[in-house]
């Protein structure tokens, strides 16, 4: 039986997790899960009202998140998460006891970001809650660093090369 993976896919708003991890999942051929679909009601609202989200409010949201990955693993399937994961304890929490987790950081310029959400429609993480995502992020020492100047399809290459062995 081949090793189920998952693959979160994280950085700030606006850097095209939810893009890149729906294509990578699809090549995959794994299960596809966008952290966004998992919050709370309280979050969505308060996000849409321009409030950033704190520690606390995240903390069921990232509960969930690692009962995800952790049931999905041990059903023995394979999975790609999108899914800010902003700070290392976040990141901590979604892996939990699972070595087969990999992280990819989706890498821009605030510039960049801030133009990509400016033009999105229908979300309701808005523009001006970017300062306080680049405030609350810790880069990832222990993820592939892609940067997003790229275009979705040749970052999806990047990280299929870079975890060949995810699907072999």
């Amino acid at each position: 039986m081949i090793k189920p993976w998952f693959v979160i896919v994280l950085g700030v708003s606006g850097s095209g997790k939810t893009t890149v991890g729906r294509m990578l999942a699809q090549k995959l051929g794994w299960d596809f899960y966008d952290a966004d679909d998992f919050h709370p009601s309280a979050n969505v609202a308060k996000m849409a009202n321009s409030l950033p989200l704190n520690d606390a409010d995240r903390a069921v949201w990232l509960a969930t998140l690692s009962k995800l990955v952790s049931s999905t693993l041990k059903q023995g399937r394979s999975g790609v998460l999108a899914c800010s994961a902003l700070k290392e304890k976040y990141r901590q929490q979604l892996v939990g006891d699972h070595a087969n987790v990999k992280f990819v950081y989706l890498k821009g310029s605030y510039a960049l970001i801030r133009e990509r959400m400016l033009e999105r429609k229908n979300h309701y993480m808005k523009a001006d809650l970017l300062n306080s995502q680049f405030e609350a992020l810790e880069e990832p020492l222990n993820a592939t660093v892609v940067d997003i100047q790229l275009p979705p399809d040749e970052i999806v290459e990047l990280i299929l090369r870079e975890f060949s062995a995810l699907s072999d």
